[in-house]
């Protein structure tokens, strides 16, 4: 095979695996809320993402305004209910009877989010990988860290509880957020990240993960 016919055939295969990897991989935004910051757990927590594989592909410390917090937690109906039915539910476990509906407690839910996420600075992260909202979600544990269990990173971390935070009348400190769907990722990345702030590389075993053959 002369040297041109080889440069072509390589090129198709760096094309092919280029678009095989793209296909396959997700971007998903992660938020280290101002209890991860205070408490100096910024490092460990990201290290815990990257030691599973996932690449980081943009990162920035931002101080958050009530816009940006209210831009972030958007007064969509179908997210208030969710928020609300997911604390109900927890509640229902330990035995507390709650009066509001899904969608008061999702609004109540929804300043007090606001409130803190504004109250000191933030790291937003966006991470990329196979599966990676899935995966991400899956090593962050429960919302209510006391019901996430132990090697997951609120079940390391915290130990606070719905209870807890209603007592003190404060929204949970779980220490992260991350996006639950794919479609609710692209949102939240475009809220926090312009388009030029999210950068292309290549991690050195995404050559051996996503290879053909």
């Amino acid at each position: 095979m002369s040297s041109s016919a080889k440069a072509k055939a390589t090129s198709r295969g760096g094309s092919a695996q280029d678009s095989l990897s793209s296909s396959l991989q997700e971007q998903s935004l992660v938020l280290l809320k101002p209890d991860a910051v205070q408490r100096g757990l910024v490092g460990e927590i990201i290290s815990r993402f990257e030691r599973c594989g996932l690449k980081l592909i943009a990162m920035k410390m931002v101080y958050p305004n009530e816009q940006l917090a209210g831009e972030h937690y958007a007064a969509d109906e179908e997210w208030l209910v969710m928020v609300g039915e997911k604390q109900k539910e927890a509640y229902k476990k330990k035995g507390v009877v709650v009066e509001e509906s899904e969608r008061e407690i999702g609004l109540r839910v929804r300043e007090q989010l606001m409130q803190f996420l504004s109250m000191s600075p933030v790291v937003a992260l966006v991470l990329q990988g196979h599966n990676a909202v899935a995966h991400i979600r899956k090593l962050v544990g429960a919302t209510s860290p006391g019901d996430a269990p132990p090697g997951t990173i609120r079940g390391d971390y915290s130990f606070d509880t719905y209870q807890l935070a209603d007592a003190s009348r404060r929204p949970i400190q779980n220490l992260i957020h991350a996006s639950g769907t794919v479609e609710e990722a692209k949102r939240e990345i475009a809220v926090w990240f312009s388009k030029e702030e999210l950068h292309e590389w290549t991690r050195i075993d995404e050559t051996l993960l996503y290879r053909q053959g």
